[in-house]
């Protein structure tokens, strides 16, 4: 993989967890992410601490989010999935 894609996927993951975020209302733990004092943004770093950001951000996310319960809801009828899984 380019650094390009990897520095595009890091800030894909930035996003996803902006977005757990708001509709859990939770703020998902990332202490060894910011330990890493790298972000999207510093493009001048190289591919690896890039690789290394993305990997434990994901991992961070992945963690917190086997934590959350996730409810099963009825879809509203004339749906063609009679059920859909929800976030708190």
């Amino acid at each position: 993989m380019q650094k390009e894609e990897l520095i595009h996927l890091h800030m894909l993951m930035i996003h996803i967890k902006k977005y757990c975020e708001s509709i859990s209302d939770n703020e998902i733990p990332s202490e060894r992410y910011k330990s890493l004092e790298i972000s999207p943004l510093h493009i001048h770093k190289e591919k690896n601490a890039h690789r290394i950001a993305l990997l434990t951000l994901s991992d961070e996310i992945v963690t917190h989010l086997h934590g959350q319960s996730i409810h099963v809801m009825n879809s509203p009828p004339g749906n063609a999935s009679t059920k859909a899984a929800a976030e708190r």
